[in-house]
C-alpha cells in the first residue's frame, strides 16, 4: 500500500515515522511534510488545503490511501471532495467529512451535540455580534475565571481563559470586531470547569472504535503554566490519574454516546476523535473534540503503539476494526517541544540547528524544519519534538531532558517541567 499523509508538523512525522513500521506499507509520501519526514518517505512539496493539487498528487503517484493530519482540510471538506470525485471515490480517507468535522470546526455546533445526547460539558451560550449586549451580561453573572471560545478554527489560539470581568469583556469584544477573523463570528461562553486536563483518542470506523493511548499536553508556553497558549509544549502518556475506573466513565458516559449520536444524524465517522477531556474530582467532562490526533500528543501515543498501525487503519477502511487487535507498550513516554524565540508570538525562522547528530536513545520527531543548504533550520514556531522511552515517568523525563540540552540553535527555547505536576 502507498500512502498519503498530509500535514507537516510533529504529528505527521510521528505517523509516517509509525506507518514505516508496517509490512504492508510500500511507500510513503508527506505533503509538504518537513525535514524529519523526508527520513521516513517522499515529500510532496504542496498544500493540504489545495485540494487539486492533492488530487494531481493522489493519481501521479498511485497512492491507495489518505491519511490527514491537521484539521483545516477536513473542516474544509477534503473526504467530501474525494467522494464526489469519480478519479478518487475509491481512495479511502481517514478523517471524517465536513458534516462531522463540525465537531472540531465550531465549537457552538459541538457544545449543541454534547447537549443533544448528554455528554458531559460545562454549561455554556453562545453569541454574536447582535446580541453582545447579552453576551455581556451572561459574562457578568459568571464567576471568574471566565472561558470565552473563537467558533470556527483560530490556529489552536482561539480559546482564552481570563481572570476578571472587564478583561473578559474587553476580550469579548475583539474576538467579535475580529481578532480571529471569520472564526470568531460567533463566541461561545461556558462556565470554568476546575479540574485537571487530559486527551483521550480513538480510532472509529463509525460503528467500531479502538482506544488509542490517552495523553496529557502542556498547552502554555511559560515555566508553570503561565503566559500565552501555544499549540502544546510537550506531553506525556500514560496519564497516572486516567485510572482504570476513571476511562470506564470516560467510555460509558463520553465515547458511546458520541459514536451513536454521530450515527444517529445519519454520519459515518471514519478516522481519529481526540476528546479533549476535565477531569472534575473524578469526573470527566468534555471541553473541545478535535476531529484528528493532536500534536504533540501523537509524538507519546504512537510510540505506545506496539502492534501494526496500518492494521488499525485498514481495519477503519473496512468497517471491520472490531477485528483488529492494538497492543499498548506499558513504558511511559514523554515529549519535550523545542520551539524558536518569541513563540506563540513573532519569531525568526531559518536558524541551523546543532546536536542533532548528538542525541540517543531517543526519537526525534521534527515540526517547523526544512533542509536549506544541506543544513537542517528552523522554519517554525514549534520545531522538534524530543520523545523517549521510560520504565517510570521520571526516567521517561530525564531521558527526553538529557536530549533536548544536547540541542541548540539560536534563540531555542523549552520548558523544564513538563510532566512534574505527575511525579
Amino acid at each position: 500500500m502507498k500512502i498519503l499523509i498530509l500535514g507537516s508538523g510533529g504529528r505527521e512525522h510521528a505517523i509516517a515515522w509509525k506507518l514505516a513500521q508496517s509490512s504492508k506499507v510500500e511507500e510513503i509520501f508527506i505533503a509538504p511534510g518537513n525535514a524529519g519526514t523526508s527520513m521516513c518517505g517522499t515529500n510532496i512539496n504542496i498544500s493540504p488545503e489545495n485540494f487539486s493539487e492533492v488530487k494531481e498528487a493522489v493519481l501521479s503517484t498511485g497512492v491507495g490511501m489518505v491519511v490527514v493530519g491537521p484539521e483545516a482540510p477536513l473542516v474544509g471538506g477534503i473526504h467530501d471532495f474525494f467522494l464526489q470525485d469519480d478519479e478518487l471515490k475509491n481512495i479511502p480517507v481517514i478523517g471524517p467529512v465536513g458534516a462531522a468535522a463540525k465537531l472540531e470546526g465550531s465549537k457552538d455546533f459541538a457544545k449543541g451535540f454534547m447537549k443533544k445526547y448528554g455528554i458531559p460539558t460545562a454549561p455554556y451560550r453562545t453569541f454574536d455580534i447582535n446580541n453582545v449586549g447579552e453576551a455581556r451580561s451572561f459574562l457578568e453573572s459568571l464567576k471568574p475565571p471566565y472561558v470565552l471560545k473563537a467558533d470556527g478554527l483560530a490556529a489552536g489560539k482561539g480559546v482564552v481563559i481570563l481572570n476578571t470581568v472587564n478583561e473578559a469583556l474587553s476580550e469579548l469584544d475583539a474576538i467579535l470586531t475580529g481578532k480571529f477573523g471569520e472564526a470568531g463570528k460567533k463566541v461561545v461562553i461556558e462556565q470554568y470547569l476546575r479540574g485537571i486536563e487530559l486527551s483521550v483518542f480513538i480510532v472509529t470506523d463509525g460503528k467500531n472504535y479502538r482506544i488509542l493511548p490517552e495523553a496529557k499536553d502542556y498547552k502554555r508556553a511559560g515555566e508553570g503554566d503561565t503566559g500565552p497558549n501555544t499549540g502544546g509544549m510537550g506531553a506525556v502518556s500514560p496519564v497516572p490519574f486516567a485510572t482504570e475506573h476513571f476511562m470506564y466513565r470516560v467510555e460509558k458516559r463520553i465515547i458511546k454516546p458520541t459514536i451513536e449520536g454521530l450515527a444517529n444524524e445519519g454520519i459515518r465517522y471514519k478516522g481519529f476523535i481526540f476528546f479533549g477531556l476535565m477531569n472534575v474530582n473524578g469526573e470527566p467532562y468534555v471541553i473541545e473534540y478535535n476531529v484528528r490526533l493532536g500534536d504533540p500528543e501523537a509524538e507519546v501515543i504512537l510510540p505506545r503503539i506496539s502492534s501494526d498501525f496500518y492494521d488499525l487503519l485498514e481495519g477503519v477502511v473496512n468497517g471491520n476494526l472490531n477485528r483488529r487487535k492494538i497492543q499498548i507498550d506499558s513504558r511511559y513516554v514523554a515529549t519535550v517541544v523545542l520551539v524558536s524565540g518569541g513563540y506563540p508570538g513573532k519569531y525568526e525562522k531559518g536558524k541551523v540547528i546543532y546536536g542533532l547528530d548528538l542525541v540517543s536513545d531517543c526519537i526525534v520527531f521534527h515540526s517547523g524544519t526544512k533542509i536549506e543548504n544541506g543544513n537542517i533550520v528552523t522554519n517554525g514556531g514549534r520545531v522538534l519534538a524530543i520523545t523517549a522511552y521510560g520504565l517510570t515517568l521520571y526516567e521517561a523525563l530525564q531521558n527526553a531532558y538529557r536530549n533536548a540540552s544536547l540541542i541548540s540553535w539560536e534563540g531555542m527555547y523549552y520548558r523544564t517541567e513538563i510532566g512534574f505536576d505527575l511525579l
